[in-house]
């Protein structure tokens, strides 16, 4: 098929004027200042700091880029979520949680913000369209502390880290009525004739892991969930379909904080808090394949799916380093971050 010259210009024309609606920053996080830095990922330069409030944890943007959100954690202490707005770089008043004490974990999904509230022991939403916590679920675990909520809403994976369990909630259909076959009480009228009701509800299943269970990944073919178990040094591989544990790998990393899966499924990161190596695993063969040597200490990792790269949140060296998902080295860092941790994109469309 042959495009003339008109329709190929207007082709490049919108595809530039698409490129140029949407503008891609890096949010990060200082645990030391109090402060979200907004960076260019190109140049790596930042454009502008906001404040966020005491003990900020982790970020996450919202899906059209307008607003990112920060826990303020304290270990359980405080319970307010910071609201920046990425369009005019202005802090707006935070959300209180009131008694959902220690919020750590943020997913933005469906238009709501999730989140854990370690000191309350539960997951939660917030609807910024109605500006109110709209659903609360208790897991009834100490230090509920990461969160991923799917796409569809149907399904949320928490790690607990002092339990050592993982946290599997699903969305399920339940029969209201007694059982078939059984008559209500006396005193209870008989349900309405037609098919039996029912109603949506939530199920846990909790699988038991290593001790100290807090980063973690779910594989991009969403089969297994890998877990980093601080105080064990090991990693459990949970079979998601089956919600089980399948495997445990001895990988030596104690103080691990994040694990993350490289978009092509072939690698697994895993920072250490209290080591100066990062970890790199083969997930096919399960197996350690690298520790590179990148400081004292890390924490976040924030994978670039456009770019082959991955940020890491260098919290003790006070930098940002990137890692080249190709060549497993670091190219170069972000300096003058004061104790980095989480770290989120945010695309916002103009």
């Amino acid at each position: 098929m042959r495009i003339s010259l008109r329709t190929a210009t207007s082709l490049l024309a919108l595809t530039l004027s698409t490129a140029a609606l949407s503008q891609t920053t890096l949010l990060a996080l200082s645990k030391h200042d109090h402060t979200l830095s907004v960076i260019d990922p190109t140049t790596l330069k930042v454009l502008y700091t906001l404040p966020v409030g005491p003990d900020p944890h982790e970020v996450i943007a919202s899906t059209d880029g307008t607003t990112a959100y920060v826990s303020n954690y304290g270990g359980g202490r405080y319970h307010t979520l910071a609201v920046l707005d990425l369009v005019h770089h202005t802090a707006i008043p935070n959300i209180d949680l009131g008694p959902l004490n220690g919020p750590h974990g943020l997913d933005f999904t469906g238009g709501k913000l999730y989140f854990t509230a370690e000191g309350a022991k539960v997951i939660g939403s917030y609807d910024p369209a109605n500006q109110k916590v709209d659903w609360v679920l208790g897991t009834g675990q100490n230090r509920t502390h990461m969160i991923y909520v799917s796409p569809d809403l149907q399904h949320i994976i928490t790690t607990n880290v002092a339990s050592a369990t993982v946290s599997l909630i699903d969305q399920q259909e339940v029969r209201m009525g007694p059982p078939p076959g059984m008559k209500p009480p006396a005193n209870m009228p008989s349900p309405p004739p037609g098919p039996p009701q029912v109603r949506k509800d939530w199920n846990q299943t909790l699988i038991p892991v290593g001790q100290g269970s807090e980063g973690f990944d779910l594989s991009p073919d969403h089969k297994e969930i890998w877990v980093a178990n601080a105080q064990d040094g090991t990693i459990s591989i949970i079979d998601y379909a089956a919600k089980k544990v399948i495997d445990t790998l001895d990988s030596d990393t104690r103080s691990a904080n994040r694990l993350k899966f490289t978009p092509d499924g072939k690698h697994v990161l895993v920072s250490l808090l209290g080591n100066p190596d990062l970890v790199i695993l083969d997930a096919a063969t399960r197996k350690v394949i690298k520790r590179l040597p990148i400081g004292t200490g890390a924490a976040g990792i924030l994978i670039d799916p456009t770019a082959n790269r991955a940020f890491i949140a260098q919290t003790p060296d006070n930098k940002i380093s990137i890692l080249d998902l190709t060549t497993l080295t670091i190219t170069t860092t972000i300096p003058n971050i004061a104790e980095p941790d989480g770290m989120a994109w945010a695309t916002l469309l103009h």
